[in-house]
């Protein structure tokens, strides 16, 4: 059950994967003095970027996100603008998160906000991709026994995988070893990153071993 979408969310994920594999590769290349610790921030909105173009493309080629049944130019025009405001809005939570688990609050600003942005890219954008700009669909996946298909135990997965790196990442900082990835937000960026990917991957093996276990309720 499920096989022909679990292929094509293994697909998908891969396609993803690979957009921030290129997303570190190719600026090293193409931009000289680009790294992934001496100019981080480039990094980190370089992955941002490329996660999100791929990610929008690959759910509306797939055809994911739930259908609307408004067509008018004007229902399109304010599900783009009420996605872009909880963007904003997510980047605004994330960065109150971080600050509020110990991040500076006005010398290194741009580098928190930075990492809310790319916090909100792994997490809230993919949410947008799935379920549209619909809080109660984003809190009914989120809640026990809420997933209604495998593309939503994936958020669960995803979700939860990055969350949990950012937060791992942070660990290393205060010790004093005195590397280059221990500069904020170097270590919660890579944990968050490395955390999205381990979610692609374990989403798709976790649902395809525990498919015949999973019942989902009807939409």
């Amino acid at each position: 059950m499920w096989d022909h979408e679990i292929r094509a969310m293994a697909s998908s994920h891969a396609i993803v994967a690979s957009s921030v594999f290129m997303a570190t590769v190719l600026p090293a290349v193409l931009v000289q003095g680009f790294s992934v610790y001496g100019t981080h921030l480039l990094w980190l909105y370089s992955v941002a970027g490329a996660v999100a173009v791929v990610n929008i493309a690959v759910f509306w080629l797939l055809g994911i996100s739930q259908p609307t049944k408004k067509h008018t130019l004007t229902y399109k025009m304010s599900r783009l603008v009420r996605s872009c405001l909880y963007c904003l809005l997510s980047c605004l939570f994330f960065h109150t998160v971080v600050v509020l688990y110990g991040a500076p609050i006005l010398e290194s600003a741009l580098e928190t906000f930075s990492l809310a942005v790319l916090l909100t890219t792994l997490t809230t954008l993919r949410c947008l991709c799935v379920l549209g700009p619909n809080i109660q669909a984003r809190i009914r996946v989120f809640s026990r026994h809420g997933a209604m298909s495998v593309w939503d135990t994936s958020l669960q997965i995803t979700v939860a995988c990055t969350v949990v790196g950012a937060w791992l990442g942070a660990f290393p900082i205060p010790l004093d070893w005195d590397r280059p990835w221990q500069v904020w937000p170097v270590s919660c960026s890579l944990g968050a990153v490395i955390g999205f990917l381990t979610g692609l991957v374990a989403a798709p093996s976790w649902i395809h071993w525990h498919r015949k276990h999973l019942t989902y309720k009807s939409k």
